[in-house]
């Protein structure tokens, strides 16, 4: 399978929320009637190896392993059938999350609320590790067959050290396939080449484990696509000496 290293530098990234079955299970939730879109910016973007940076305000990082599907051509209102024509190739991504921002209820402590929309919860800075392996659309004619994994390996504790896994999924359970939300987001939204759309995530997030397992500084954030690779980053938190 042909893989190169990749350096992403997207206009635009594209997520997708709520986008695996059992993912919307385990947090008691309904499945959206229609693909649920958020955005991303670029400067989420962080390579494999460098740090995650817990703002200050929240305590409640989580991982989220996806899917990046890379375009390479322009995509505008394209039918499913010619979607993956418009793909250059995949990458493996982290959906860093601020769960207590996001609001989500069992990262909330008591008086707190989440901020009304995902903008800081999810496009904070270095809140989008990027795998740097890209895997060419041509060698892999099939992205629904994939399986996909995430690690937490605390830093500090009885388990340092320790790769303890969190998500074990596989993008056969994906609600929309990647040919579906590339024919629904491009009917309103222009897709250009370099925008990455990350797929959503599978089952096993620390917020809905009981109790809830939260990212701390010292750990480190694993994740792992079959056949695309991993990316891997240690979590710090927000210091002037790091700003």
């Amino acid at each position: 399978m042909r893989q190169t290293s990749y350096v992403p530098n997207p206009g635009k990234i594209v997520c997708v929320g709520l986008n695996y079955r059992e993912h919307v299970a385990e947090g008691g939730r309904s499945a959206p009637v229609r693909p649920l879109l958020f955005a991303k910016f670029a400067n989420s973007v962080i390579a494999d190896g460098a740090p995650i940076v817990r703002p200050k305000g929240t305590h409640a990082l989580d991982l989220e392993v996806e899917l990046g599907v890379v375009i390479g051509s322009v995509a505008r209102r394209v039918r499913r059938e010619n979607a993956l024509d418009h793909v250059a190739g995949y990458v493996v991504v982290n959906d860093v999350s601020a769960r207590d921002w996001q609001g989500v209820k069992a990262a909330l402590g008591d008086g707190e609320v989440g901020d009304g929309q995902w903008l800081r919860a999810k496009s904070s800075d270095t809140f989008l590790p990027v795998g740097p392996v890209f895997v060419s659309s041509d060698e892999m004619p099939d992205p629904q067959r994939l399986r996909l994994r995430s690690w937490r390996i605390p830093g500090a504790g009885p388990d340092a050290g320790r790769a303890i896994l969190m998500q074990d999924g596989t993008t056969a359970d994906m609600i929309w396939g990647v040919a579906e939300l590339i024919e629904f987001i491009s009917a309103a939204i222009t897709l250009q080449p370099g925008d990455i759309v990350a797929t959503g995530t599978p089952s096993g997030v620390g917020v809905f484990r009981d109790p809830p397992v939260f990212l701390q500084p010292g750990d480190r954030a694993r994740c792992e696509i079959d056949a695309i690779g991993s990316v891997e980053n240690p979590v710090i938190d927000w210091s002037d000496d790091n700003d």
